[in-house]
């Protein structure tokens, strides 16, 4: 027959409300009696019942997580850190992953199986948001968000970021830049986006269109945009990209086209992610806390749980710093 926590109760010598209390580590129960019970649960190889937990207490313990592109090497960088602030808070993790927020809308997020949600890779336009709220789940964005009022969110100064990486072109010459930016229904991406233009506006430099492309943030959408770039009639000799993977993407194209960079071709990144300092590719970028960046999302969302979150809404700003590597120089 299974172990049962009436049979640890009765080794411990407390009560079966107890043991529940004691291996939940509630604070109304001595540390000797959480041990005491501690040591029993052990001898007798129990495992509490995660059914009855809830049913008793309402709670699952367990946070979803929803990535829609486990191809960016991004977000498996936030992923780890995310889930280790959870565990040491006592919460679980559960990694969720679809092609759209809201393809793991229904059952998976709204049947009462998890305490809260994490939303990693929102935009704009998602209606995921507005159904959690209705439905009382709390959750808490991650790296973007959506840009309305109100809301719980650990994001980075993005457009700070981007008036670095416009003061460092300026500064160093450069007047035919270009962007290679995210999607425009991203907050990530509209934001550089903006703040880089409002950097160069301040320097007198303009930024036309013919010069800008939009797109998913993938090694493809650098690799792709370089070749328009290059036909332009006045080709840029400075490209600012929406993240790291996609610089990659501008470098493996200039490469591939036979340009020295930084000789002809400058090309900055953002996030800092890891591989941004191999020798590889030695890339000048925008610097952020990554790991910071998903802990202060962890301890938003378990304050929001247990309703000690502001109820106006926190969105929590992480500051950026240009980090210069290789990739940089003046213009030819």
């Amino acid at each position: 027959m299974a172990i049962t926590s009436h049979d640890v109760a009765r080794l411990a010598g407390v009560s079966q409300p107890t043991v529940s209390r004691a291996l939940r580590d509630d604070s109304r129960v001595s540390a000797a009696t959480r041990e005491k019970v501690r040591r029993a649960a052990e001898a007798l190889q129990y495992v509490p019942s995660e059914a009855g937990r809830t049913l008793s207490t309402r709670s699952t313990r367990r946070i979803g997580v929803i990535v829609t592109d486990l191809t960016n090497p991004f977000y498996p960088h936030v992923v780890a850190p995310l889930h280790d602030e959870l565990r040491g808070l006592g919460y679980r993790m559960m990694l969720l992953t679809e092609r759209s927020d809201e393809a793991v809308a229904g059952e998976t997020l709204l049947d009462q199986s998890l305490d809260g949600v994490v939303l990693a890779t929102t935009t704009t336009d998602s209606r995921l948001p507005a159904q959690l709220d209705r439905r009382g789940m709390p959750y808490v964005f991650l790296n973007r968000d959506t840009g309305a009022p109100g809301e719980y969110a650990s994001v980075v100064d993005n457009e700070g970021g981007g008036r670095q990486v416009a003061e460092l072109l300026t500064g160093l010459g450069h007047r035919r830049v270009a962007g290679v930016f995210g999607s425009a229904n991203t907050t990530t991406g509209r934001e550089r986006e903006q703040g880089f233009r409002l950097g160069l506006a301040d320097a007198g430099t303009a930024l036309p269109e013919s010069r800008v492309v939009r797109g998913p943030f993938e090694y493809a959408t650098g690799y792709g945009a370089l070749p328009r770039l290059l036909g332009a009639a006045e080709p840029p000799t400075a490209v600012f990209c929406g993240n790291d993977v996609v610089a990659i993407g501008v470098l493996n194209a200039a490469l591939a086209a036979g340009l020295r960079v930084p000789g002809d071709l400058t090309v900055i990144g953002f996030d800092d992610l890891p591989m941004a300092a191999w020798e590889a590719f030695r890339l000048t970028t925008v610097r952020h806390d990554l790991d910071e960046l998903s802990r202060q999302a962890a301890r938003l969302l378990v304050r929001r749980i247990t309703g000690e979150a502001d109820p106006a809404g926190e969105r929590l700003v992480l500051p950026t710093e240009l980090v210069p590597r290789a990739t940089h120089a003046g213009p030819a």
